[in-house]
């Protein structure tokens, strides 16, 4: 179970309550898969991503972006339980999808980059840490069915 402190919960409640899922979760992903390239293969049913421009424009995975934020929503509301909360989210994308857990770790990285860009100043070293944490923990039990 991960200890976290009041700054760190306060940080990340804060933190989603004031993003824009709109622009974030979709600018996130369009980064994940512009600088990952490889990651573009889980995204087929997308249609044509062969360029930074086809990336940015396809509204399926700009929709797809939104989704993944919304989902890191059932992390913040269960900050004490994300394992479990994401249980069937693992399972999925285990078995299902196929997709490969360091991809996680990625997405994850372009998140905290977009967030970092759109924050500025106020995105301190003390709050990126908290973030980072965050995402660390919905990364691990999103790969726990992996391990």
């Amino acid at each position: 179970m991960v200890e976290w402190t009041d700054f760190e919960r306060a940080t990340i409640k804060t933190i989603f309550s004031k993003m824009v899922y709109q622009e974030v979760g979709p600018a996130a992903i369009q980064r994940c898969l512009i600088v990952y390239p490889w990651t573009q293969r889980y995204f087929g049913k997308f249609g044509p991503l062969v360029s930074p421009t086809a990336i940015k424009a396809n509204e399926m995975l700009a929709k797809h972006g939104v989704t993944v934020l919304r989902g890191l929503d059932r992390a913040v509301k269960n900050m004490d339980n994300i394992k479990a909360e994401y249980a069937e989210l693992s399972v999925l994308h285990s078995e299902s999808l196929h997709v490969d857990p360091d991809n996680f770790r990625l997405l994850s990285d372009c998140l905290t980059i977009e967030l970092a860009a759109r924050m500025g100043k106020d995105f301190t070293a003390e709050v990126q840490a908290a973030f980072q944490k965050f995402l660390a923990v919905v990364v691990s039990a999103l790969g726990r069915q992996y391990h």
